[in-house]
């Protein structure tokens, strides 16, 4: 809930400002579109530096079907059940973009005894690797969201190579300096993010953070706090013109429940319990924030979208977990007195 408070605060900042200094048409400003790709890298770099690679290899199969078929499937319900009941033709990216599980709000709710050691180890890897997968998702779904403008074609082919020799650049320069001093690791990471954001080759910063490691994460976790409050603060800005709340309220609520299929396909063979909360994970964080920022330019209104639905989806996923965990206590007590 704390979390849930300080982005409502950030984002009533964020509105209150443009209120008062009648900032609008931001999201057309050259700046606005490079600060908003240096945020997404930021992000996307932030989420697969924190995966452990050992563990994740104990689960690889679950892993890489929960961020292929996982993913796939949540965004087609997501986007299947906004579509019927609104018609609106950007049903595909919105879905997308509230497809993934923040990492960063998972990280988070690790704590406690509601899940085991399995499938916490599943859940964060989970969260971590379908973060790259759905933003790199998010982005071909414009080609068929916008098909006259963009189109599926070669520059998309294009896009994927260059995607692959920044990853073979980066992994030659980790390759280099893993033995070095620590300080070159910062400055090839810092290079990584920021070259990433000027050419928007987003996938391969993700493919970075897997191996560029910094020697002392702290330093990336507060610059992904400070992302994540600037994203806020900026989608404020462009919610002054109102909130489409009916359209928001229904993309989380849809966006929750694909996760709850989801879970309910990829986990069968974990205990019940693991998989009523795996089922229950659903949270949406800096990655959706930053997803609604990158695409208002594109679609005007996509922010008063996106913002009612993160909220909604954070605010089921408190009280579904609570619900969750007060029917588990009654059973334990029902069983202790038996």
């Amino acid at each position: 809930m704390v979390r849930i408070g300080f982005l409502l605060l950030l984002v009533g900042f964020g509105w209150v400002t443009a209120d008062l200094t009648g900032l609008s048409r931001l999201e057309h400003s050259g700046g606005y579109l490079l600060l908003s790709s240096l945020l997404l890298a930021v992000g996307l770099y932030g989420s697969t530096h924190g995966i452990d690679r050992t563990e994740a290899r104990r689960h690889t199969r679950l892993i890489l079907l929960a961020v292929t078929v996982g993913v796939l499937l949540k965004a087609a319900f997501i986007a299947g059940v906004v579509y019927l009941v609104s018609g609106d033709p950007r049903a595909m990216i919105l879905a997308v973009t509230v497809a993934q599980i923040d990492p960063l709000s998972v990280a988070s709710t690790m704590g406690g005894n509601r899940l085991s050691d399995r499938a916490r180890t599943i859940l964060g890897a989970w969260s971590s690797f379908d973060d790259p997968v759905t933003v790199i998702l998010a982005f071909y779904a414009v080609s068929f969201t916008k098909p006259g403008q963009d189109g599926l074609s070669a520059a998309y082919l294009a896009d994927l190579g260059l995607n692959a020799l920044f990853v073979a650049v980066a992994y030659g320069v980790w390759r280099l300096i893993r033995n070095a001093p620590p300080v070159l690791s910062y400055l090839a990471a810092i290079s990584a993010v920021l070259s990433a954001a000027w050419s928007s080759l987003m996938l391969g910063v993700a493919a970075a953070g897997l191996y560029l490691r910094l020697p002392d994460p702290r330093w990336l976790a507060r610059a992904v706090s400070v992302a994540f409050a600037l994203s806020a603060f900026l989608m404020g800005l462009l919610l002054v013109g109102g909130a489409n709340l009916m359209m928001g309220v229904l993309l989380g609520l849809a966006a929750f429940a694909a996760q709850m299929l989801a879970a309910l396909v990829l986990t069968r063979g974990l205990p019940a319990a693991d998989r009523v909360h795996l089922g229950l994970a659903q949270q949406n964080g800096i990655t959706a924030v930053i997803l609604a920022l990158a695409f208002e330019r594109d679609f005007p209104g996509f922010v008063a979208v996106i913002a009612p639905a993160i909220l909604t989806v954070n605010l089921v996923y408190v009280a579904a977990n609570r619900i969750a965990d007060a029917c588990r206590v009654r059973r334990d007590l029902s069983a202790q007195q038996e």
